[in-house]
């Protein structure tokens, strides 16, 4: 049947170079991406599945069978006008939804995009918070093999205006030699780096919970033999 690899989020930044990235790799037979609009997109390897994301037995069709499920979904608060509970269906909800999936049909691989410093303990920032507890409850799931990536500012081409973000790439240059030590892990980081990474984890067939920041991903990236540092 050949291996098949299933991305939520294939519309953002490291979904879609991920997903472009799986398109041109051998090692899946088959890429499925699990959408609410369709992308346009056509391939030979490529399904997409539109669905409602609220319903999770939706989900199923395109998890089930997979060998490694990508989750590189996320939103803003901009995107949600400010609404704490439809920014918690999106960045929790989803990823969790395919994680019990995930479990429930035997999938050997799941991979989450985080963010650096996300912890569930953390009651001052309601991002990290919540990606922490996200973090937490797709670790929960009965998967041999769970990737955590925590990128800290990501670099590439989103097609949409952030002004914090345009700005602080534009001084990313200056900024990522001055960050060393323990505060390496908050360098920027290109966005196709972590989909490379991702990509190369993927194929490592060792089971656990590996949580992954700024060297580890770029390490990655490079066995991928898709990127020269």
């Amino acid at each position: 049947m050949g291996r098949k690899a299933t991305i939520l989020g294939a519309s953002g930044l490291i979904g879609g170079l991920l997903l472009d990235a799986l398109l041109e790799d051998d090692y899946y037979d088959s890429v499925h991406v699990i959408l609410r609009r369709s992308l346009n997109q056509q391939h030979p390897k490529l399904t997409e599945h539109l669905i409602d994301f609220s319903n999770q037995k939706a989900y199923e069709p395109g998890i089930a069978s997979a060998e490694t499920v990508f989750c590189c979904v996320g939103t803003t608060m901009k995107k949600v006008q400010g609404d704490r509970n439809a920014y918690r269906d999106i960045d929790y909800g989803i990823a969790v939804n395919a994680a019990e999936v995930a479990a429930k049909y035997g999938v050997f691989g799941y991979s989450l995009v985080s963010a650096i410093g996300a912890d569930p303990a953390n009651n001052n920032s309601f991002y990290l918070k919540l990606k922490g507890v996200t973090e937490e409850a797709v670790s929960k799931q009965n998967i041999p093999q769970v990737h955590i990536f925590r990128p800290s500012l990501l670099l590439g081409d989103r097609g949409e205006k952030r002004f914090a973000e345009n700005l602080a790439t534009g001084l990313a240059p200056v900024i990522s030699p001055l960050l060393r030590g323990r505060y390496k892990k908050y360098r920027p980081i290109k966005a196709i780096e972590v989909a490379f990474a991702m990509l190369a984890a993927a194929k490592d067939p060792r089971k656990g919970i590996f949580i992954h920041e700024y060297d580890e991903i770029r390490e990655w990236a490079i066995r991928s033999g898709r990127y020269q540092a």
